[in-house]
Order: structure tokens, then sequence, then C-alpha cells
């Protein structure tokens, strides 16, 4: 029996610890803050609840896994999941409305026939059909197998077709933008296509034809909704890990990583403490590593390696909660999204408009999601209700000034009225969380919110490997490979375990 520690209490540092711990292994988490869930928080008022973090789940068949692998109650028995049909309702700015069910390649098609025109829907088939064969040949890569070490295979675009010829002879490689615009012709189904990668922080102007494949995974896998709230499955998380004899240390800030013959061989903690480990898994920012191993970088010129610096530039997100008097109306979406009216000024003050200017755009994409569950608001005559938009990082844009904060919860406000046009007579209050407090919350710089792991673009997007060049330091969560969202960082928990039990010849995860 070996002793695990891990740093962090998020997602995917819980679904490793819960792994190792099957496995025999005394594992304890030490978190610097007082509760476990990391960026997947909750915040309630007045008998209002809501998610700080992720408010949807895809591809659950992650979590179904780790729960019938670490105990006899399935997924299904420890929270209630429940799909969301339609997946989504999108608003443009031309008026056009369309609802997409959810997970039917068939009703997607007719949907969008019905609302952008006859051939809308095939020409948006045949560009998820193509983005099949980027999930195909990158499922095992990103998502089941440690990074290679040969990583640089992955930065080849497996998107058919995403060379874009240049003007004066060559070729090179397409970014999703220019995909959506070559593919799709219509500017609506761009500003679809475009979406879904802007939801996870990508550029579409600067991501890889290969990001197509997140559209590909919400149409055919589905989006899921855990009663209570992603909340509910990071506490179901928690119990699982309790049950399988995980120790939890809260308020233990990690100051520093102690090595031994030239190993991970524990921790120092802020009150002085030392802990002995035979493995460390760090399921933190990777940037945050060196100052831990005094100064020590843990990986080698040539490895994926994260930005270091204050800030990542990774985009965070700007969330406005609203405690809404009046009942939520019967067959109302449960996810909305608003399309910016200024896509170029969207992206712009999320990612920059090539001269290191971030402004906030007063209109942005808005997601508003309105849950069908009785358990978030405090009676049937109420409704919780999320606005969130990806925004710049603070540190680009100052997210501590609170006039401007105001003046861009604002523009939520009015997006959110295209679909609740009675939202000013109905609202209590609202909260409103930016960067600052995903920061605070969380430990990420700037308030970021990783993206998942994606081919193309010469690796850029790729995550550092879960296994170091220090032995006995492994890296879990959202900022290493595969990368961000609630699935992925399950993901990362099945490929840390691996490697700790089986020894770095493991293979992935089946």
């Amino acid at each position: 029996m070996a002793r695990i520690a891990v740093i962090g209490a998020g997602m995917g540092a819980m679904a490793t610890a819960a792994r190792l711990a099957v496995a025999g292994h005394r594992v304890v988490v030490y978190e610097r803050g007082a509760t476990h869930g990391g960026g997947v928080g909750r915040f309630e008022r007045d008998g209002f609840s809501f998610d700080t973090g992720p408010g949807l789940l895809q591809l659950p068949a992650v979590y179904r896994d780790l729960f019938v692998k670490t105990g006899k109650e399935t997924l299904e028995r420890s929270v209630e999941l429940i799909q969301v049909d339609p997946a989504a309702r999108h608003l443009f700015p031309d008026g056009t409305e369309v609802l997409l069910p959810n997970a039917s390649h068939g009703g997607v098609s007719q949907a969008l026939d019905g609302a952008f025109g006859a051939g809308a829907g095939e020409r948006w088939s045949d560009l998820v059909n193509r983005a099949r064969e980027v999930w195909d040949a990158t499922r095992r890569p990103l998502l089941e197998e440690p990074l290679r070490s040969d990583w640089q295979v992955l930065g080849r675009d497996p998107y058919p077709a995403a060379a874009m010829r240049r003007w004066f002879g060559g070729r090179r490689p397409a970014t999703l933008a220019e995909v959506a615009r070559r593919e799709l012709d219509d500017p609506r189904a761009v500003a679809l296509l475009e979406s879904h990668a802007l939801a996870h922080g990508l550029d579409p102007r600067s991501a890889p034809a290969a990001a197509t494949v997140l559209a590909y995974m919400e149409q055919t896998f589905g989006t899921w909704y855990v009663r209570g709230g992603m909340r509910a499955l990071a506490d179901a998380l928690y119990e699982r890990c309790c049950q399988r004899r995980v120790e939890f240390r809260f308020d233990a800030a990690v100051t520093g990583i102690t090595e031994k013959d030239g190993r991970a061989a524990g921790l120092e903690l802020a009150d002085g403490t030392a802990v002995e480990a035979d493995a460390v898994v760090a399921a933190v920012d990777p940037a945050l590593l060196p100052p831990l191993l005094g100064g020590r970088r843990p990986w080698d010129d040539g490895d994926v390696a994260p930005e270091l610096g204050p800030g990542s530039g990774v985009p965070g997100r700007l969330t406005v909660h609203l405690g809404l008097r009046g009942a939520r109306p019967e067959g109302t979406a449960h996810r909305s999204v608003v399309h910016a009216p200024d896509r170029d000024a969207e992206l712009a003050g999320v990612f920059g408009d090539g001269r290191g200017t971030r402004r906030p755009c007063r209109r942005p994409t808005v997601t508003v999601l309105r849950p069908d569950d009785p358990t978030v608001c405090p009676d049937a005559d109420h409704e919780a209700v999320t606005l969130t938009a990806v925004v710049a990082p603070h540190g680009p844009v100052d997210w501590a000034h609170p006039e401007g904060v105001e003046d861009d919860a604002d523009g939520l406000m009015e997006a959110a009225k295209l679909v609740i046009p009675d939202l000013a007579d109905r609202v209590l209050w609202r909260e409103i969380r930016t960067p600052v407090d995903t920061a605070a919350a969380t430990g990420a710089r700037g308030g970021a919110v990783p993206a998942p792991a994606l081919a193309g673009a010469g690796g850029r997007l790729l995550h550092p490997a879960n296994l170091t060049r220090l032995p006995g330091l492994y890296l879990a969560g959202g900022w290493a490979h595969p990368g961000g969202g609630l699935a992925h960082a399950g993901m990362s928990g099945a490929l840390v375990a691996g490697l700790i039990v089986e020894g770095e010849d493991f293979r992935g995860s089946q």
C-alpha cells in the first residue's frame, strides 16, 4: 500500500483519489479551501441554489465508469441524471430561433432546415460527419491514453480537408472559423458552430478545424443535468471518496513539494506540517508547481508545458445568478444561447484585437440556464436562472472594478430579456461572479477556465502530461492532459490512477 498525497480537491483530484483508494492505496487530499469540488461550486441565497461552475454535463459515461469501478452504487443510483431535451434553444441577432433536439443527428438537421432554409441541415450534417473522423482519430490519444512522448503528431489537424490554399500557392491548416464559412455558408450556422468553441473558451479565429469535434460530441452523446445541479455530482463523488476511506484535509494550503533520492516524497503545508508520501498528485495549474519545487520545472524542453507568468491568457467567465419571482413557464428550454450581434467585437473583447487590447463586449453571446428543478428554488412560485458569458481573464481586463462589472452584468441582462421578456419585473436580486471570484475559489490564475485538449494547431491546445519528469509527481485535473471540462477532469483521474497502479507502461483506460 502506497501513501498518496493529492493537492487539491477538485473533480480530477477526487476521481484520482477514489480510483487509487480502491486499488488499495492510502490517499490523503490536501485542499487550500474549505470544501471539495474545485470549480464545481454552489452559491445559495434565500432558498435559491446555483452552480458556480459548469451547469451541464457531457460524456456522462466517464462518471458511470468511475462509479462502477469504485463502489457498488452506480452513478444513476448516486445522483438523478436527466437528459436535457431540447439540448439548446439558439437565438440569433436577425430574430431567427432554432430548437436543437438532444443527441439526434437527424433531428438537428431537420431543425436547421426549418430555421435556416432547405439544405442547411445537410451542410451541417456533412460537417459533423467529418468531425466524426476527428473523434475516431483522436479519442484514444486525447482522452483515453497518457500523452504520448511523440505528442507532436497530435499537432497535425485530423479534420478531413483541413488545409486552406494560400493566395500565392501552398497550403496551410484551416481554422474553425474558415471551415465554418467554407462549409456552412449561412452566417447563423457559422455562429452556431463557433459558439461550441467559444463556450469552451476557444477563439474560432485561431482554433483548428478539429474543434468541430466539440459540436459532434454534444450532438452525439447528448447533454445532461444532475438534479440539484452539478454540485450534486461533486457531492456524490466526495461521498464515494469518503466511502473508500480517502482522507480530506481542508484549509490545508500546500507550500512545497519535497524530494528524496530524486523522487517526489511529500508535501510541506502552510502551518509547518511535513507530510511524507510515496507519490504526489498535483491537481492544480501546473504553472504553480515551480514555486512548490524550489524553482524546478517538472518538464523538459520539448515537453508540453504550461505558460508561466502571472496569467495564462485563457478566458474566464462572467456569471449572473438571478432569483426571480414567478414560476418557470411550462415548456421552457433548459438552455438558451443568445448570440452576440457583433461577433468581431465579442472575439476582440475576449481574445484581443491583435494590438493587445481587450475590452468587454457590451453584448456578448450569453447562455441562459433555466433548470426545471424544484430543488434549486424556495418554492414553485420562484425560478433560479443563471446567465453566463465567456470573457477575458482578470489582468487583461480589470474585473475588480465594481462599476464596470455592474455595466457588464447589465449587458448580460439585456441579452437575457430575449429569453425572458418580463425579466425586469421578475428580478428579486442578482449576484455577479467574475473571474476574480473564480480565482479566489479555485486558485486559477486570472480566474481562467481550462479548455479541453484538441489536436491540431501545432499542439498549442494540448495540456501537460499526467506523468512529469520528476518521478513520483503526477498531474491531474483540468489543467493537465486531457484538459478542462467535467468529463475530461474525470478522464485525468483514470489516467493518473493507471500510471500509479500499473506503472509508466500504462497504455490507457479501457
